[in-house]
């Protein structure tokens, strides 16, 4: 007899602790009730100081053609990350045009996530076409991923219009760089992320970076991949001094034995930008300002 279907919650301790080992979850398909915890060989990051921003990704973001949020619309954005996308087809198999991709955002951990952005740990970035009235924009691309200390972990994006989820990128950037984060992760390289300026990394190096980017409280807490035991018998009984829980939306992060850093959200950076457009006469065209501190070090 087949087991019964469980949709229940990754845990948030569980989910925190994953991400501070450098392991995420994901899923065979959409209404798969299974998760797998993945740890791969080699890591794709993009450095912070590293996107290429093209002449014409500048354009767009200079021209303001998409309103950018944050937090606006998480679930609509997972919603989307997740919907079944067209494979291109390679020139030895064009019958393949029209096959679609299985997503491997499950309702479970597209639940999870969501309760992890309830806790200010988990966030979103939108762009929107404008209506002729607010109700009426529509959601044009947006990525989303989970942050602690200096770490960002980009999870999925999405494009319904061309340059939306770069556009999206490059305000993620932007306010990471404005709240001192250090790290982005972006999980596997694709030759669409390596053109943005991604690279690969070892497992290793990625650990050593994760480890430098977090809570001091929780420097050299993290095992190598080569002695760390199975990671769903680590997760049986986590530490209470490992799990992370939110407070004040995110604005800091405590671990059991009584440290805390005070750390900024994405929220808290993005909301710093348009402060920064507003101080430099942009409030209009913010696009304009991301689209100058990108392009002074890309």
């Amino acid at each position: 007899m087949d087991a019964p279907e469980t949709h229940d919650l990754i845990e948030p301790e569980i989910l925190m602790l994953a991400y501070r080992s450098g392991i995420f979850p994901m899923a065979d398909s959409r209404d798969d009730p299974e998760i797998f915890w993945i740890e791969p060989r080699m890591r794709a990051i993009l450095p912070l100081d590293g996107l290429q921003v093209s002449h014409s990704l500048a354009r767009s973001l200079r021209r303001g053609r998409f309103t950018v949020t944050c937090n606006a619309a998480f679930s609509q954005v997972m919603d989307a990350c997740a919907a079944p996308r067209p494979v291109r087809a390679c020139s030895d198999h064009p019958e393949d045009e029209e096959a679609e991709s299985e997503s491997w955002i499950s309702h479970r951990i597209q639940r999870s996530y969501e309760a992890l952005h309830r806790l200010g740990l988990a966030h979103s970035i939108e762009c929107w076409i404008e209506g002729d009235s607010p109700a009426e924009r529509t959601l044009a691309g947006g990525l989303y991923g989970v942050g602690f200390d200096g770490v960002f972990c980009g999870e999925s994006m999405f494009s319904r219009q061309r340059d939306a989820s770069k556009v999206a990128l490059c305000w993620l950037v932007a306010a990471l760089r404005r709240t001192g984060a250090s790290l982005l992760d972006c999980q596997f390289i694709t030759s669409h992320l390596a053109s943005l300026g991604a690279i690969e990394i070892s497992q290793m190096r990625y650990l050593e970076l994760l480890d430098a980017a977090q809570a001091p409280s929780l420097r050299g807490k993290i095992t190598p991949p080569s002695t760390r035991r199975p990671f769903p018998d680590q997760l049986a009984a986590p530490s209470a001094s490992s799990a992370a829980t939110s407070a004040s939306d995110g604005a800091a992060l405590a671990t059991a034995d009584g440290d805390s850093t005070a750390v900024a959200p994405l929220s808290a950076g993005f909301a710093a930008l348009l402060d920064d457009a507003a101080g430099a006469g942009l409030s209009a065209s913010p696009g304009k300002l991301i689209a100058q501190l990108l392009t002074q070090t890309s």
